[in-house]
C-alpha cells in the first residue's frame, strides 16, 4: 500500500481534513501520521488502537519509517555505498563510517534502500578522553 505525502503549509490546519497518510514538516525536521494514516495503519496491523501502549513498538517503527521515507535524503543526509548505508555529516559533508542513526532510524533508511538491514546497536556508556586519563595515576619515568 502506497502512502500519501503532505508537506504541512498551515499548523492550525487539522489533520482530519487532510487525505494524505502523514505530514511532513521539513521546517521543524518532524513528521506525523494524519487520521488517515493512523487508520491505515490500524488496519495494515489488524490492530484496534495504534495509541495504546501494547502497540507503543509498532507506532515507533511506523513514525521511524515516515521518518526515514519523508526527511531523510540519500546524497544529502547519507549515501549507499558497497550495500551499505553511510552518514552524510552535515556541516563537514564527509561520510561518517562506522556510525548509525539511533532509535531504529538507520534500519528503516535500510529498508528504504533495500540494503541488508543489521541489527541496532546500543550505547551503554560513553566517557571523554579527559575524564578517561584521570581514571589513572600519571606515569613519570
Amino acid at each position: 500500500m502506497k502512502a500519501k505525502v503532505f508537506t504541512k503549509t498551515d499548523d492550525k490546519q487539522s489533520n482530519d481534513d487532510i487525505s494524505e497518510d502523514y505530514i511532513v514538516d521539513e521546517k521543524a525536521n518532524t513528521t506525523s501520521l494524519t487520521s488517515n494514516g493512523v487508520r491505515k495503519g490500524e488496519q495494515f496491523f489488524g490492530i484496534d488502537n495504534l495509541s495504546d501502549p501494547e502497540n507503543m513498538t509498532i507506532s515507533h517503527h511506523i513514525n521511524q519509517a515516515i521518518r526515514a521515507h519523508g526527511l531523510m535524503r540519500r546524497d544529502k543526509d547519507y549515501v549507499v555505498k558497497d550495500g551499505e548505508v553511510i552518514i552524510v555529516d552535515e556541516f563537514t559533508g564527509r561520510m561518517m563510517y562506522g556510525r548509525r542513526y539511533s532509535e531504529g532510524l538507520h534500519q528503516a533508511i535500510e529498508a528504504k534502500e533495500n540494503v541488508k538491514v543489521e541489527r541496532e546497536s546500543k550505547t551503554l556508556a560513553t566517557i571523554t578522553f579527559q575524564n578517561y586519563f584521570r581514571m589513572y595515576k600519571n606515569w613519570q619515568a
